[in-house]
């Protein structure tokens, strides 16, 4: 059967989804799921908490302003990781072309699975069910041509239900809509397009390709030329390897001890190390972050002699970048750390003439990442942070 084969399937209210099937009590609770009530953002909000305006990325207080009753939640990512890994698993039964897009939404091209499984329909039907039925969780499909009409038919779909979409379709059902329903669409292309008196789709597809090249640039105006035609080339991709591996931190509360703010940089710089080692990657370049009370932002970068996963060695690199801004007196309220310029993929194993000093690491790091697999990140920590003095 010849037809759209493009799926994009997205879980519906995931984090917190996630939190009422582990706490059954709170199906159809008010739920936010992000940082403290002061200085959180939400990463995510049940569906019962949306009429009253809340929405992910809003400061937790606003939030809490538009909807009081809501039950904030801390982000048990290891939790949503590990739940997100058993859905694509399910992902991976129909197709070897699975695009992830976050944790919780991804691209599946199925065009070679149709006549083993059914049409892109069926598909989505089947893993719907087999989602359901190994996780408890609900996700919505959208089947169309193309990437971008299938993400934008997966709205349609919202919650828990399919939108199948066909070329002969796809007018009727762009025409009518929004721009700021374009996937792709930004707040700042809004803006610009008003200016026009463009609202819809239907007054995009009116202004000539030169007009929106003059005001967007080549690229841009042209993608936006295309997308007001439900027009989109780009395939269905494997990802590839990660540019850089890092970690950032709001502070609940500006800080300004420097030495509270190093024994975050070793915390960071440890669990940055234990990531990179589980995607088996080495990087040459850590890059500090640093964002001040006023929201000022520095960014300073190392390129170490060897690349290197360990711990110890990204603190050391971290704390001498942090070491050489003029941090007296100031407060800060973010951190971040991250490790880049990788080469290429190398097995984190003992060699034969390697110092004894070396050797001890690798075997520290071998422990370390064991006891977190098993038990999560935090289960383990350097002694350092360790009592009253570490805590964050």
């Amino acid at each position: 059967m010849n037809g759209p084969s493009i799926i994009h399937l997205d879980l519906d209210a995931f984090y917190s989804s996630v939190e009422e099937l582990d706490n059954p009590e709170l199906n159809g609770a008010k739920i936010i799921v992000g940082g403290n009530s002061e200085r959180g953002v939400v990463c995510a909000c049940s569906y019962a908490t949306r009429p009253f305006g809340v929405r992910s990325g809003m400061p937790v207080c606003k939030a809490l302003e538009l909807c009081p009753e809501a039950l904030v939640l801390p982000v048990r990512m290891a939790r949503y990781r590990e739940l997100s890994h058993q859905v694509f698993g399910v992902y991976f039964k129909y197709t070897s072309l699975v695009e992830p897009l976050s944790i919780d939404e991804a691209f599946l091209d199925v065009s070679a699975s149709i006549a083993l499984f059914g049409d892109a329909l069926t598909i989505a039907r089947k893993i719907k069910k087999d989602v359901r039925e190994k996780t408890g969780l609900t996700l919505s499909a959208g089947i169309a041509p193309n990437k971008l009409l299938a993400k934008m038919a997966s709205d349609y779909g919202k919650p828990d239900g399919v939108y199948f979409l066909t070329q002969d379709m796809v007018d009727d059902f762009l025409m009518p809509m929004p721009v700021s329903r374009i996937w792709g669409v930004g707040r700042k292309t809004q803006d610009k397009l008003e200016v026009l008196g463009v609202e819809t789709v239907r007054e995009l597809r009116g202004i000539e390709m030169e007009t929106l090249v003059r005001l967007f640039g080549e690229k841009a105006g042209h993608r936006l030329y295309d997308m007001a035609r439900g027009r989109d080339e780009r395939r269905v991709e494997l990802p590839g390897e990660a540019k850089s591996v890092g970690r950032e931190q709001t502070f609940a509360a500006d800080k300004r001890d420097l030495g509270g703010i190093e024994r975050e940089l070793l915390k960071m710089a440890d669990q940055v190390s234990s990531r990179l080692r589980d995607k088996s990657l080495k990087g040459r370049i850590v890059t500090l972050k640093v964002k001040y009370s006023d929201f000022r932002s520095m960014t300073r970068r190392l390129t170490l002699s060897e690349a290197t996963c360990h711990g110890p060695e990204i603190y050391q690199a971290a704390r001498e970048l942090f070491r050489s801004l003029d941090n007296r007196g100031k407060a800060i309220r973010l951190l971040g750390v991250t490790v880049s310029c990788f080469g290429g993929g190398e097995e984190n194993q003992l060699f034969l003439f390697e110092d004894e000093k070396s050797n001890r690491q690798h075997r520290l790091d071998e422990s370390l990442d064991r006891i977190r697999g098993k038990y999560g990140e935090e289960s383990i920590l350097p002694g350092s942070l360790l009592g009253p003095e570490g805590e964050t």
